[in-house]
């Protein structure tokens, strides 16, 4: 009898310790999930909030796909264990899907080929060349390099060419080197000259140029320049961006994380910081002369910044993605952590239709070019 009742209690122990165990688990998956909802519903707020009064809100947007990702996993783990707490991700989920589009597309291409024939069509390839700095293994250093972007710009053939980090070594006149280079195009640029190197924007096009301009960010050796042209009847300006960068290696922060390297981390923290809150300055002086331009206007370049953000939803106000009306995949740009990251774009005027998009995987830089069509 006593033996009994020592089982039985050992019994009720054991039983009160597995359901002690599995509240504690309940409780801690619950939290997780609020957590990662949190930081997914935090996303899509980052849009509208202006980071350069709350930065941190930014690395959200930034963090959109695994934050949509995780929330799946949390999900389809909920869902598994029969657990009502599976309404915590599948709210916060519905959203995600007005946003996806942003990041990959299912454009068919029977859909785009019914479309009518357009009368007048715009090639555009917009391509941060990243100084030249980048080259195949099979290539022997930087002016194979060069010579590699510019026959790939050649091969696309096409109208308009906006550059970002065009880089130009010696002394040698840079509109004599573009004209050599490229002969059939007219370029405009703004480069910062440097010791042994100088860098900048360059736009180049086969339509002659009616006017030009540029936008010098404070602080900063990035810009945006501009160009007028008139094609036919109608006349347009082509904005060619580029906005403040990280600046940091993503390969020495890997390295520092391995390392717990304190220094360099709180150095990446500070870069981030000062990266975030300046562009949205930058992208609103771009904006308002956007708004003062007396035409059109294309809007194309290295945003350094994702769709889920602020500088994205700024710019695309009153112009189309030509990613999202002609893209197909993953419209990811930088090479280094495709597919992951969509920073260089082509927006275009409304009343506008982009016919194709591409992003061709080349090796000649950290980016990948944009090369899209418009028909006018």
């Amino acid at each position: 009898m006593v033996l009994e009742k020592e089982t039985y209690s050992i019994q009720q122990d054991g039983l009160m310790a597995k359901k002690t165990k599995n509240r504690f688990f309940g409780i801690t998956s619950r939290l997780l999930m609020l957590i990662v909802a949190a930081l997914l519903a935090l996303s899509y707020l980052s849009i509208v909030i202006n980071p350069a009064r709350i930065w941190l809100v930014s690395l959200s947007g930034i963090f959109f796909v695994p934050l949509m990702v995780l929330n799946m996993l949390l999900l389809i783990w909920a869902l598994k264990r029969r657990s009502k707490s599976f309404m915590i991700p599948l709210l916060t989920l519905l959203p995600s899907f007005f946003f996806i589009g942003r990041y990959v597309q299912f454009n068919s291409d029977e859909v785009i080929d019914e479309q009518p024939a357009p009368e007048n069509v715009v090639k555009i390839v917009s391509w941060n060349v990243g100084r030249f700095a980048m080259h195949e293994d099979g290539l022997a250093g930087r002016e194979e390099c060069v010579d590699s972007v510019m026959n790939f710009i050649r091969n696309q053939d096409p109208d308009i060419v906006c550059l970002q980090e065009f880089s130009l070594k010696g002394n040698e006149k840079i509109k004599d080197y573009l004209k050599r280079r490229l002969k059939d195009y007219e370029a405009e640029y703004y480069i910062f000259p440097s010791s042994g190197d100088s860098f900048g924007n360059v736009t180049l096009s086969r339509f002659p140029v009616r006017g030009k301009g540029r936008i010098r960010f404070d602080e900063s050796a990035n810009l945006a320049i501009y160009t007028d042209y008139k094609v036919g009847e109608r006349s347009f300006r082509v904005y060619n961006c580029h906005f403040e960068s990280y600046n940091i290696s993503f390969t020495g922060v890997i390295r520092a994380l391995a390392q717990r390297d304190s220094t360099v981390m709180a150095e990446t923290g500070t870069k981030m910081k000062r990266s975030i809150t300046r562009r949205p300055k930058q992208v609103d002086q771009v904006f308002e002369d956007i708004e003062n331009c007396p035409v059109e206007s294309f809007v194309c370049g290295d945003f350094n910044d994702n769709p889920m953000s602020y500088t994205y939803f700024r710019m695309t106000r009153g112009r189309k993605d030509a990613f999202q009306e002609a893209g197909n995949g993953f419209g990811a740009t930088y090479a280094l952590l495709w597919p992951m990251l969509r920073i260089d774009y082509v927006l275009y005027p409304d009343r506008y239709r982009a016919i194709t998009h591409s992003t061709p995987r080349v090796p000649y830089s950290d980016h990948y070019p944009v090369v899209v069509e418009i028909a006018m």
